[in-house]
């Protein structure tokens, strides 16, 4: 596997437990997975870096990325924050930092000059977005020194996300989706049961294995059970062919499962 391939599918940790979220990194680094994706709004990064501190895999080998919350945004506050974080993480640098939201103190000039302190000193490797459409895309690229290095999106069967992954494609960055299976709703979808079925595989397999397939697209799947953790590895192993990715682009309606007046999709 190359290194983009091993970074392509990451282990999500929204709404994993502290109690639960330790032992599920430890089993995940030790099925195969160097992507780790976690956020200081889910509450649970010291209970990451337990995990990572528990898994017998050297820091270098990993991919570990945090999001700054939105409250979080002030210069001052992003650079206290990541600190916190790193401690919190049990670790010196960040492969990615992402702005969560581009929301509450959230200011491109402010908040974007922090994250090109952390690049420049090293503290963070890459510099991601999370949440964001093309026009504050474009703001964040003009006010940045530093590369946009990925964007973090809702993206599954049925919101495909064809404008940000064209974006994505033209600016030569990452669009990585969360909520890939669609808060569990692909498993109850018949023509990706049916595809699954084809393919002696899961649901959720096939939905991890269709995003995988995409250009400059990587997952992050929140999963708490050993079971479901390798389940969900397993995605790497199915070979769609062009009927069944036919049959998924069908799907597309535009449905998110991560909606609020707010949301800057709706500005």
């Amino acid at each position: 596997m190359s290194e983009l391939d091993l970074h392509r599918l990451g282990i999500g940790t929204w709404q994993n437990d502290p109690t639960t979220c330790a032992d599920s990194i430890a089993t995940a680094l030790e099925t195969g997975y160097r992507h780790v994706d976690t956020a200081q709004d889910y509450d649970n990064e010291g209970a990451v870096g337990d995990g990572l501190a528990k898994a017998d895999v050297p820091r270098e080998e990993l991919f570990l990325a945090t999001k700054v919350n939105t409250d979080n945004l002030a210069y001052d506050d992003v650079l206290e924050s990541t600190r916190e974080s790193l401690e919190k993480l049990g670790t010196d640098y960040l492969d990615l930092l992402y702005v969560h939201w581009p929301m509450e103190t959230y200011d491109p000039e402010e908040t974007l000059a922090a994250f090109d302190e952390l690049y420049d000193e090293g503290t963070i490797r890459h510099v991601g977005v999370s949440n964001f459409e093309p026009e504050t895309l474009d703001t964040a690229r003009e006010v940045l020194d530093a590369p946009v290095f990925a964007n973090q999106v809702e993206l599954h069967p049925f919101l495909q996300q064809t404008e940000l992954r064209e974006y994505a494609a033209e600016h030569d960055h990452r669009l990585v989706g969360y909520s890939p299976l669609a808060r569990g709703d692909v498993l109850e979808n018949e023509v990706l049961g049916d595809i699954a079925e084809k393919h002696d595989a899961s649901p959720a397999q096939v939905a991890l294995a269709w995003a995988l397939g995409l250009e400059n697209v990587s997952v992050v799947p929140k999963a708490t059970s050993a079971a479901h953790i390798r389940d969900n590895w397993d995605a790497y192993d199915i070979a769609l062919d062009d009927e069944d990715r036919e049959r998924i682009a069908a799907l597309d309606a535009g449905e998110r499962r991560v909606d609020f007046p707010s949301a800057p999709w709706h500005n």
